[in-house]
């Protein structure tokens, strides 16, 4: 499987829930490393609640607006 870091697109649940916080931007700004981690971790969620609630509690309360 290719990994984000090559060119891999972001699972379709992940870049809508990112979209719903409005956390797109902050999430290509961090560092390649900590975005292949999330992705990874994204690949385990089988939700679209479950989805949320890890944006909601990764990433959305991280970013400064």
């Amino acid at each position: 499987m290719e990994k984000f870091t090559s060119g891999a697109e972001l699972p379709v649940g992940f870049g809508l829930a990112l979209e719903q916080y409005h956390a797109l931007d902050y999430f290509f700004s961090l560092p390649t490393e900590t975005k292949q981690q999330i992705i990874n971790h994204v690949h385990t969620i089988k939700s679209k609640n479950e989805m949320l609630e890890y944006v909601e509690s990764t990433i959305a309360t991280n970013r400064k607006d």
